[in-house]
C-alpha cells in the first residue's frame, strides 16, 4: 500500500464540479460528502468547518434531504405566511437571516440552481447529492455496513473509514480531520 503522501501525490486535482450547461456562472471551490444515512457526514462536516475557518476560510454548505423537512415552527408568523400560500418567505434578525422557498408543485431545484443561490465564499461543503459530478469522500463505517460507493462513482476521490479497505484513493481514519482537512484544501488547489 501507498504511504498517505504517495497517494495524495498520485490523485490529479479536479477541483471544479462539470455540470455542462447548467454550471454557474462563478467557478467555485466545491467538495462534497457521499455516504448513506448513518455513516457520520454531519459528524466529520462538524469537525472540519471550524478547521477551515481558522484558516480564514468562509465556507457554505449544502445539505440534500431526502424526506420531506421544516425548520419553521407552526403557529410563528413565517410558518402562518407560507400556510398562506406565500411562495418565498424571509426572515431576518440581527443574528441571520433565512430564505424559505416552497416548492409547491415545482420540481426540486438541483445543485447547480442551488449554488447560485449561495453568498460568495471560499468552499463549498456539499453533504449529499451522490449523483452529482463533484469531487467527493466516501465516509464508510464499520457499525453501519453499507455498499462502498466509490468502486461505481469516479467522482469519489477519497475515503474516511475505520476498516482496513484495498483501494487506490487516499484513506484517512474517520477522526483524522486535519488530514482530510488539508487533503481537501489540496484537492480544490486551496493549498
Amino acid at each position: 500500500m501507498l504511504c498517505r503522501e504517495c497517494r495524495e501525490a498520485a490523485t490529479p486535482p479536479r477541483p471544479f464540479a462539470d455540470f455542462g450547461d447548467a454550471s454557474p456562472t462563478v467557478a467555485l471551490k466545491i467538495f462534497g460528502f457521499a455516504a448513506y444515512s448513518g455513516s457520520g457526514k454531519t459528524t466529520l462536516i462538524e469537525n472540519l468547518v471550524p478547521l477551515f475557518v481558522a484558516r480564514g476560510l468562509r465556507v457554505s454548505l449544502i445539505k440534500h434531504a431526502h424526506h420531506a423537512f421544516d425548520v419553521d415552527q407552526p403557529g410563528k408568523d413565517s410558518y402562518r405566511h407560507r400556510q398562506a400560500g406565500a411562495t418565498e418567505v424571509l426572515v431576518s434578525s440581527s443574528a441571520r437571516w433565512v430564505l424559505l422557498h416552497e416548492l409547491r408543485k415545482e420540481a426540486e431545484a438541483e445543485l447547480p440552481q442551488l449554488l447560485e443561490r449561495l453568498s460568495p465564499c471560499d468552499l463549498v461543503l456539499v453533504e449529499g447529492f451522490k449523483q452529482q459530478p463533484i469531487p467527493k469522500i466516501e465516509i464508510h463505517r464499520r457499525a453501519a455496513p453499507t455498499p462502498l460507493l466509490h468502486p461505481d462513482d469516479p467522482n469519489i476521490v477519497a475515503i474516511a473509514t475505520d476498516i482496513d479497505l484495498e483501494t487506490s484513493l487516499p484513506r484517512f481514519g474517520l477522526d483524522d480531520y486535519e488530514g482530510i482537512a488539508r487533503f481537501i484544501l489540496r484537492h480544490v488547489g486551496m493549498r
